[in-house]
Order: structure tokens, then sequence, then C-alpha cells
């Protein structure tokens, strides 16, 4: 089995090594990722300035590159890099990232995003992330991921991919395993105002994401709340079918 892993924390995280040491226990692992942190970045890509590329040594990996490009950029090219190479790969891991993607948060997600180009390039896809932006440990992480790409092989089609969330606690402290839906990601949102060098201001934003009570823990971020890992199938197709009818109602091409 090949698999292509990428993430948005750049080629140096600890979470990505995290990943391809333990998927190389089950594969042979190819890196394609950003030379530097990409977080945040939604599914962006570059049109308006060429990406550039250099390959780079990674323990456990076959090969490595990293791209100035977005999440996307790096598993659009890096698929297409190692086919002109003859290499076919099987599936798209991507991770371990340094904080949550839970719930609406996937729609931001350089993370996901790396994993949904994937999908969109016909290969099934993982994505996998800890509910911390500092984490410490990795083991029930790293152990999902394994479980996860070895148990979904021929199982799962090219227009899907696992969203993997773990809590950043201790293996002992995470209460066990949820299969969820999305949910809300809300936040308390800040735009904390900054002084620039040229007399303008600038606004840096944080957050704190909003505590939830007397909802299921079937859905992703009550889920997390509650200490358990979560695992979300998602597909890229956005249409709401229920309103095709009721717009067609209102004549609109009148």
């Amino acid at each position: 089995m090949k698999i292509l892993v990428s993430n948005d924390d750049g080629i140096n995280a600890r979470g990505i090594h995290e990943l391809v040491e333990a998927l190389s226990e089950e594969a042979e692992i190819y890196v394609c990722a950003p030379d530097s942190e990409r977080s945040a970045s939604g599914h962006g890509i570059t049109v308006s300035k060429p990406i550039t590329g250099e390959e780079t040594e990674f323990e456990g990996a076959a090969f490595a590159m990293k791209f100035s490009g977005t999440p996307a950029d790096c598993v659009k090219l890096g698929l297409r890099i190692l086919s002109a190479r003859g290499v076919k790969i099987d599936m798209v891991c991507s991770g371990i990232n340094h904080g949550g993607n839970l719930g609406t948060d996937t729609l931001y997600s350089g993370t996901v995003s790396a994993a949904i180009e994937g999908s969109i390039c016909g290969v099934p896809a993982v994505a996998v992330s800890i509910n911390s932006h500092h984490p410490q440990h990795f083991g029930y992480a790293r152990r999902l991921a394994a479980e996860a790409v070895i148990k979904s092989k021929d199982k799962i089609s090219p227009d899907t991919v696992l969203n993997i969330n773990v809590p950043a606690l201790p293996d002992e402290e995470i209460k066990g395993l949820r299969y969820t839906s999305l949910g809300k990601r809300e936040y308390r949102e800040f735009f904390s105002p900054i002084e620039l060098e040229n007399g303008k201001t600038g606004y840096r934003y944080s957050g704190e994401p909003v505590i939830y009570d007397n909802l299921p823990d079937t859905i992703d971020v009550i889920a997390m709340q509650k200490g358990y890992a979560t695992i979300t199938p998602l597909k890229m197709d956005l249409t709401d079918y229920a309103m095709i009818e009721e717009i067609r109602k209102w004549r609109i091409d009148k």
C-alpha cells in the first residue's frame, strides 16, 4: 500500500513526523507538505504565482518534497509528480494536525482540505487531528490513524474522507471512540486591534470555543467535549437537495 502524507502545519511539524512513523509500519510512505505553516488555509490553491518544490529527506518516507503552496496544492501537485515517477498512491493521509478540526471548522481547515483534495483527485483520504495547538500525547492518534487506514482499505469510495479528531489527553484518559456527524463549532470571537509600524491599524483574531449543554455525543463537537475521539465520514457535495424543487417554484428564469 502506498500512502501520500501531507498536512497544514508544515513539513517540520511534529505531527506529520508522528503520522509517518506510525503509517510506515503498514505502508510505503510519500510526503508532500508545505514548507511552512499554512493553518486555516482552507481549500485555497495557488494560481497567481508559481509553486516552488524541493526534494528533502524525511525519515520513514520513500520520497518527500516540500512546497511553497497550500495543503491542497501539495496533494494536487504531489499526486501528479508521483504519478510521473510511476507511483500510484492508494490513500492520502493528512495530519496529525496540531489543533482540532471539528464541526464547521472543517470548512477552514487546511488539514481536512488536503484530504479532500485527495478525494477530488480520486483517492480515498483520512484527516487526523489532536484537539490542541500544543499537543503532547500522540499515541492514541497514531494508533487510530493506522487502524483507520488498514480497515478502510478497499472499503471507502474515493469521494469519502474520514475525519478523525482525538482529545489532547493521555491515552488512559480518553473515554473511547464515537462515530459522529458534524456539529456547529462556534467561538466567542475577538479581533484585537494592533498598531502597525506604518501607522495603520491591524486586527488579530482569537476565540474561545463555546461549550454546549444537553446535546448528544453523536455530534463530533459534543463527543470531543466529553472526552471521546471521533470519526466523521465527509462528502464534498454541499447541495441542499430538499430546496431544489422549492427554488424551481420561484421561477427565477422569468
